[in-house]
């Protein structure tokens, strides 16, 4: 007689199940606002003088009130020249008897006009006319302004979905025990 043993070993069956995480990022919200510079401007516009006046009084165009003052100082520089030659003719009608012939002399220089003055000139006279220039001026005045940004994050969304590990018995042990004979 004569035993035998047969022996099944237990199996084990392992099922995983992989972790599953999803990750969205949603995009963040972002407003950008830039407000307009603004630009001020002040102008000082350039200024041109050109003067005249003695042009024209050169080609005897003159104002009336320059017209009266000269005339009233060419009048006093004629009234002082007659007075020094009326003084100086008395000076010497003064010494008539010191000889001579004084009354002769001052009727000749009275009787005869003075000698013509012959004067060749341009009229008007070169650089006559003023001319003046102030230049303009522009002054520019910039106010900025900085930006403006506004964000707003979104949280990520994260989904998981956790593993598994599942341990099962595929077989189960067991002995068997025959005898034979």
């Amino acid at each position: 007689m004569r035993l035998e043993m047969q022996a099944t070993f237990p199996q084990l069956a392992i099922s995983i199940e992989r972790a599953q995480m999803e990750i969205r990022q949603p995009p963040a919200d972002v407003s950008i606002e830039q407000p307009p510079a603004q630009l001020e401007m002040k102008t000082t516009p350039p200024r041109l003088t050109i003067d005249q006046t003695e042009a024209w009084a050169d080609m005897d165009l003159k104002h009336i009130f320059r017209r009266i003052a000269e005339a009233a100082q060419e009048g006093y520089e004629n009234w002082l020249s007659y007075l020094e030659t009326v003084s100086a003719q008395g000076d010497e009608l003064m010494r008539i008897e010191q000889g001579g012939d004084v009354l002769a002399a001052q009727a000749q220089a009275n009787s005869e006009p003075p000698p013509l003055e012959v004067n060749i000139g341009l009229v008007p006279r070169p650089f006559s006319v003023k001319i003046g220039f102030e230049p303009g001026r522009l002054e520019l005045n910039w106010q900025t302004y900085g930006a403006r940004i506004h964000i707003e994050p979104r949280p990520a969304q994260i989904d998981y979905k956790p593993g598994a590990v599942h341990f099962d018995l595929a077989r189960h042990n067991s002995l068997r025990i025959d005898v034979v004979t």
